[in-house]
């Protein structure tokens, strides 16, 4: 039998993903593959609307995963090198299948994982750049 307060503890331990994707498929796709593994993601469509989560909330997420090419004022590259100048605490994942973090200009290591992705490759990159291993 599954205790749901232990599982909202280990989500709680985990701490908060903010995944950031503007394709809706990709997006649901990998919340669900995250909240399979215990994590608690919220999920934002656009770079823009995840700053200004980040700026009243930085203090709750414990990795920002994004994608790269995204409509609106800034895309993942910025959103990654804004969050890497004022929250350096918070690690990050980026994922693309067109630019690289070097190709787009983030500034800041990052763990970066090519799409299309597989779901071990997925996780293996959470992981990854939870633990501090970060790659650019």
């Amino acid at each position: 039998m599954v205790d749901a307060a232990q599982m909202a503890a280990d989500g709680q331990q985990k701490g908060l993903i903010l995944v950031v994707e503007d394709e809706s498929i990709i997006r649901d796709f990998v919340c669900e593959i995250l909240g399979d593994e215990g994590f608690s993601t919220h999920a934002l469509e656009s770079a823009d609307e995840a700053a200004k989560f980040l700026d009243d909330h930085a203090d709750r997420v414990s990795l920002l995963l994004t994608d790269i090419l995204m409509p609106g004022t800034l895309n993942g590259a910025d959103l990654a090198n804004l969050s890497g100048n004022k929250w350096p605490q918070i690690p990050i994942l980026i994922m693309s299948g067109h630019e690289t973090p070097e190709s787009s200009g983030v500034q800041h290591p990052v763990t970066f994982i090519r799409k299309p992705w597989s779901f071990g490759q997925l996780l293996d990159g959470v992981d990854k750049a939870l633990q501090g291993g970060k790659t650019v």
